[in-house]
């Protein structure tokens, strides 16, 4: 795995680690968050997810391209 792949994989596991925390504020009766402070950390945790999805992707995609030039 490179280290773009590597980088990648953390921030996803990031963010869906940090998904699931807003999860479990909002599902605590006794849990004093705001839902609108933890809507606007669920967005993000998203957005996270996937950029850092695209970017394994990508790494993917041209490290395939790589191997076919080298082929």
């Amino acid at each position: 795995m490179s280290s773009v792949s590597s980088i990648a994989a953390s921030g996803m596991l990031y963010a869906a680690a940090r998904l699931q925390t807003s999860a479990a504020k909002i599902a605590d009766p006794s849990s004093k968050a705001a839902l609108s402070t933890e809507a606007v950390n669920q967005v993000e945790a998203r957005i996270g997810f996937t950029a850092n999805a695209l970017m394994l992707r990508a790494d993917s995609q041209m490290t395939g391209a790589l191997l076919d030039m080298l082929a």
